[in-house]
Parts: structure tokens; sequence; C-alpha cells
């Protein structure tokens, strides 16, 4: 299975879950990294963009209603919308 930016989606949401809903971006990143490392490396030019595209899955987890807007939250950080 090739990993695409659509898969990041269920895994900010898995990030999010496991520290506790709420988490700086870093702190996220990390925690996919750490988690999905063998994937990234074999996903082809999303291992080059993954931090961007994980972003672009930010965006769209808002339009879902599944990420609290930016607003509502502290600068740099992304929470599950309560």
């Amino acid at each position: 299975m090739s990993v695409t930016r659509n898969d990041l989606m269920p895994w900010i949401l898995t990030a999010l879950n496991d520290l506790g809903g709420e988490a700086k971006i870093v702190t996220i990143a990390k925690h996919i990294w750490d988690n999905h490392e063998k994937d990234l490396r074999s996903s082809g030019d999303l291992f080059f963009t993954w931090q961007y595209d994980m972003r672009w899955a930010a965006m769209k987890l808002r339009q879902v209603g599944k990420l609290a807007m930016p607003e509502d939250t502290e600068r740099g950080r992304w929470a599950i919308k309560k």
C-alpha cells in the first residue's frame, strides 16, 4: 500500500488522542514519525513533503469539524474539536 497525504489525517487524530487531545505541531510530527517512519520512507515524494502535507491534512480536518480552528487554540498547537 502506498501512503498518500490523505493518510496523514487519521495519523494526526491518533497522535492528538495519544497526546491528550491537544499538542504542539512539532510534537504531533514527532509522534507521526515515531509511529510511521517506515511508511513515510517508502512513500515516494511524500517523504520529502509530509510535514507540509500534514498542515494540509489539518486544514481538511478543520473543514470537516474534527480539529479546532486556529483562533481557538494557542499558536503552534492543534486540538481535537470539542
